[in-house]
């Protein structure tokens, strides 16, 4: 869990209460696809169709994303932890009938870079147990392999059992009174939070310490750099320091976007603090709006204006997604079935025709989102059914793109390129 969004009006970037501003339905609706294993129910892999014997394999993986590309979507993004799945949010488990095991979601990016041409690319980083100065690097040596396509999905350790792997400190045991509730889920985290939105600083202050021109490589003057546009950054956090500057150069984007999912209070602060999206996880039309004004809230207290740093807001889905009415349903209770419990998740769980998700994401849309994330339960089956099925159906409506029109991720969410913060200073 991480995140924090912006005001209501998202699509927008402007700053205001929900009552003071309306969402603007004319911008382009922006989606995404998470990717995870063989898709996010647990007896996914056991299904028709699914691809267990590939799970680790590179070509599996840029079959995925090459798909989502031709469905022209926003960006996808890679989980990764620093422990293995578990049926449990908080604590390891024995279990040997699900899914286990995955690689580098950097890497993993990296590799798939150079195999696609404008999708963006979003893994997953453990912020807790990382080194800032590693994570900045490989983010924008993503963004110069991919020419402009890296994002980053910061993420805290809130599995304790994780710090053994490191054996460099120890973080909050959750119990299960506090698993049951996002609220007292982040409480005892808050200090993760707050070390992870200086991670991000950091990585922030990096990716600008170099300014753009600062590499000439002339070799007939022999100056390869202009040394006073490399800048330290000097950045001291709670619990660690980074001088800097970094290694990479300035990337493609400046800034690849920082995507956070973010369920409670201390979440969405993170997310309003230090990222370009947040990911929320509401469950019904009226939840979506309660929690953008929780947003809103959140970006008032951090003193983040919108205007200049826009935020925008997507919302999570799992998806079945069948074209005969009632077969995504069947399809669900078959896997819940065969997994022995019926599906739980943070998200709302959907099922049912393209058509009627278009219907639901319109919906929802109206209260202030900018697009959504969707988590399809079972691969390839329900991304095929978002690429093939939802998203021509959302052309036909007329909200969505019918092509590229950018070819770097911010151009895809609307986000300007930033200028490096030490070139205005100097």
């Amino acid at each position: 869990m991480t995140g924090t969004k912006g005001a209501p009006n998202g699509a927008t970037g402007t700053t205001g209460t929900p009552e003071e501003t309306a969402p603007d339905l004319t911008a382009p609706l922006h989606l995404a696809v998470a990717l995870d294993g063989a898709g996010w129910h647990p007896a996914a892999w056991r299904e028709t169709g699914a691809r267990p014997g590939e799970l680790l394999d590179a070509p599996y993986w840029a079959d995925l994303v090459a798909e989502a590309e031709r469905g022209l979507l926003d960006f996808v993004t890679f989980e990764d932890a620093l422990g293995l799945q578990s049926a449990a949010f908080h604590l390891p488990d024995d279990r040997t009938d699900q899914v286990r095991g995955s690689i580098d979601a950097v890497l993993l990016a990296a590799h798939l870079a150079p195999l696609t041409t404008h999708i963006g690319l979003v893994p997953t980083t453990n912020i807790t147990h990382t080194e800032p100065f590693h994570l900045a690097i490989g983010i924008a040596t993503l963004d110069h392999a991919s020419k402009g396509r890296a994002g980053w999905r910061p993420q805290i350790a809130s599995r304790a059992s994780d710090s053994a792997h490191f054996g460099r400190r120890t973080t909050p045991q959750l119990t299960e009174d506090e698993v049951g509730d996002s609220e007292l889920i982040s409480q005892p985290l808050r200090a993760l939070f707050t070390e992870g939105a200086e991670v991000v600083e950091a990585a922030r202050r990096l990716w600008d310490s170099w300014e753009d021109g600062a590499e000439i490589r002339d070799a007939a003057t022999g100056r390869f750099l202009d040394r006073d546009k490399v800048h330290h950054i000097d950045f001291q956090g709670s619990n660690f320091s980074v001088k800097g500057p970094s290694i990479t150069p300035r990337t493609p984007q400046g800034q690849p976007p920082v995507v956070s999912l973010a369920h409670a209070t201390v979440p969405y602060e993170f997310a309003a603090l230090g990222s370009d999206v947040v990911a929320i996880t509401p469950h019904d039309r009226a939840g979506t709006a309660a929690i953008l004004a929780q947003v809103a809230e959140a970006v008032e207290r951090t003193g983040r204006d919108v205007t200049d740093r826009p935020l925008r807001t997507f919302a999570d889905l799992i998806v079945f997604l069948d074209d005969e009415p009632g077969a995504a349903a069947r399809r669900k209770a078959r896997l819940d079935e065969a997994a022995g419990a019926e599906l739980a998740s943070d998200a709302e769980i959907f099922t049912g025709t393209p058509a009627e998700l278009a219907d639901l994401l319109l919906d929802w849309r109206s209260t202030g989102l900018d697009g959504f994330r969707l988590r399809p339960a079972v691969l390839p089956h329900d991304l095929t059914a978002i690429t093939r099925g939802l998203v021509p159906e959302l052309q036909r409506r007329g909200v969505f793109r019918t092509a590229y029109a950018s070819t770097t991720l911010r151009g895809h969410l609307g986000l300007a390129r930033p200028a490096s913060r030490y070139a205005a200073a100097g």
